[in-house]
C-alpha cells in the first residue's frame, strides 16, 4: 500500500495528469485524421485543376475547345478584324469592355457554357449562338440578345509564354 507521503506528491500527480492528457490529444488527433484528410481534393481532381493549351497549334480565326474542371472552355485566336469590331462595340446587357476581357487582344479564353441555363453555345463568325433558348455573343463572349443575364465567363488563366497558357492559374 502507497504510503500518505506518495499520495501527497503534488509533482508526480501533476506529471500524470499532463501524460494522460497529452496521450488523450494524441489519441483524439490520430481519430480525427482520416476524416480531416477525406476533405482533400483527390488525384485525379488535383490534376484537372489546371489545363495546358499550346497557343501555336490554333491557327488566326479558329476556336480551339478544352476541357477544363469538366467543362469546355473556348480558346479563340482573334483576327486583327475582330479585335478592332470588338474594341469599338459594347453591349448594354452586361457591359465589360474587350480590354477587360482579354489578356492579349489576339487571344479570347471564355468558359463555353450558356450563363442561362448552362447549354453550350454554337461557334459562329460573328461569335456564338445558345441552341437551347437563342442566346447571341460576340466575339468577345458578351451577350448580345436572348434570355442570358451575364457575358461568357472568363476563366483564371496565365500566359506561361506567347505560345502557351494554362487555365486555371491567375
Amino acid at each position: 500500500m502507497a504510503s500518505d507521503k506518495e499520495l501527497d506528491n503534488p509533482e508526480r500527480r501533476d506529471f500524470l495528469g499532463a501524460a494522460t492528457v497529452a496521450v488523450g490529444a494524441v489519441g483524439v488527433a490520430g481519430a480525427c485524421y482520416p476524416f480531416i484528410s477525406s476533405m482533400n481534393p483527390s488525384k485525379d481532381v488535383k490534376a484537372q485543376a489546371t489545363s495546358t493549351v499550346d497557343l501555336a497549334s490554333i491557327p488566326v480565326g479558329k476556336t480551339h475547345t478544352v476541357e477544363w474542371q469538366g467543362k469546355p472552355v473556348f480558346v479563340v485566336h482573334r483576327t486583327d478584324e475582330m479585335i478592332s469590331a470588338m474594341q469599338q462595340s459594347n453591349t448594354d446587357l452586361d457591359p465589360e469592355p474587350d480590354s477587360e476581357r482579354v489578356k492579349q487582344p489576339q487571344w479570347l479564353v471564355v468558359l463555353g457554357i450558356c450563363t442561362h441555363l448552362g447549354c453550350v453555345p454554337n461557334r459562329t463568325e460573328k461569335g456564338w449562338n445558345c441552341p437551347c433558348h437563342g442566346s447571341v455573343y460576340d466575339n468577345s463572349g458578351r451577350v448580345l440578345r436572348g434570355p442570358a443575364p451575364r457575358n461568357l465567363i472568363v476563366p483564371h488563366y496565365a500566359f506561361v509564354d506567347e505560345r502557351t497558357i494554362i487555365i486555371g492559374k491567375a
